[in-house]
C-alpha cells in the first residue's frame, strides 16, 4: 500500500507558486485546497503542471447546498483533480433534506467521474459519528473524508463509546485529514508533546485501521493530508495576550507528515 502525502496550502503565505514550490520541494505528492479564483485559473494548473503535483480540490455548500454543490463540482472536475473533498450540507438540515442533497451528490460524482470524500466536520451533515452512519447506511456509494478530530470535540470524548459507528466510517474512507484533536477541540497544540500521547495513539490507530482496510480491499494507495489548521482559524493554540501561535504550522504539520511516513508507508 503506498502512502501518498498532500500539502494543505490552508494557512500557507505567499503566491501559489511561492506555495506549491514549497509543497513540491517537500517531496510531496501534491497539493489540498480550495479552487483558486477564477483570474488565476490558468496560472493555477500550469503551476501543478509544471511542478508534477497532483491536486485534492475541496468545495464548500451553502444554500441552496444542492445547485452549490453541482457548480463547484463542475468547476473542481476542469482541474483533473486526484479526489474532491466537500463540505456537504448543514448539521441543522432535516434529514430528508439531507437525503435529497446526498442522492443529488452522488449524482453529481458520477456525472463527473471523480470520487467526492464527503467530510467529517462540524456544522456539516457529517458532524457526528452517528448522523454519519445513518447518511452512510442509506447510501452504499457514499464515502467520506475522515476528519475524526471534529467527532471527538463533538462528542467531547476519543469515540470509545461509538465503535459501530466508527467501524461503518472506517470502511467508507477514501481520504484522510491527518490533524490529531481532543476531547475539548478540534486540535492539539502539537502532536508530539507527550500529554497528548493517549490522543495520539487513538488517531494512529484509526488512521492504520482505514490504511489496512483499503489494502485489503485491493487499493494502491491511501492519501492522506496533515492538516494542522493556522492560529488565525481558531484551530492553533495561542499565548494569552500576546496571540503568538504556540508551534509553527509548518512545522507541526512536517512532524505529522514524517511521522505517518515513518510509521504508515510499507
Amino acid at each position: 500500500m503506498n502512502i501518498q502525502l498532500y500539502k494543505a496550502l490552508w494557512g500557507m503565505e505567499g503566491s501559489y507558486r511561492d506555495q506549491l514550490t514549497q509543497a513540491a520541494q517537500a517531496g510531496y505528492a501534491g497539493i489540498e485546497a480550495p479552487l483558486p479564483p477564477r483570474d488565476l485559473e490558468h496560472e493555477f494548473k500550469n503551476l501543478l503542471a509544471e511542478l508534477q503535483l497532483h491536486y485534492i480540490a475541496q468545495v464548500v455548500t451553502s444554500v441552496p447546498h444542492q445547485e452549490t454543490f453541482a457548480e463547484q463540482v463542475r468547476r473542481a472536475a476542469d482541474f483533473d483533480p486526484k479526489l474532491i473533498v466537500s463540505h456537504s450540507a448543514r448539521d441543522g438540515m432535516k434529514l430528508v433534506d439531507q437525503f435529497r442533497f446526498f442522492e443529488s451528490a452522488l449524482k453529481m460524482e458520477q456525472e463527473v467521474g471523480i470520487t467526492i470524500g464527503h467530510e467529517t466536520h462540524r456544522s456539516r451533515a457529517m458532524f457526528t459519528p452517528w448522523t454519519t452512519r445513518t447518511l452512510l447506511e442509506e447510501f452504499p456509494e457514499l464515502s467520506i473524508t475522515a476528519d475524526f478530530s471534529h467527532w471527538c470535540c463533538v462528542t467531547e470524548s476519543l469515540l470509545e463509546d461509538y465503535a459501530e459507528d466508527m467501524e461503518v466510517a472506517i470502511r467508507r474512507t477514501v481520504h484522510i485529514h491527518a490533524r490529531v484533536g481532543y476531547a475539548q477541540g478540534p486540535q492539539v497544540p502539537h502532536p508530539g508533546a507527550p500529554e497528548y500521547s493517549r490522543e495520539l495513539a487513538a488517531f494512529e490507530a484509526w488512521w492504520t485501521r482505514i490504511v489496512q482496510y483499503r489494502r485489503e480491499q485491493g487499493f494502491s494507495y491511501t492519501s492522506i493530508t496533515p492538516e494542522f489548521g493556522p492560529a488565525n482559524s481558531g484551530y492553533m493554540h495561542t499565548l494569552p495576550f500576546t496571540g503568538a501561535p504556540v508551534t509553527d504550522l509548518w512545522d507541526v504539520n512536517e512532524w505529522m507528515a514524517k511521522r505517518i511516513s515513518e510509521r504508515m508507508t510499507p
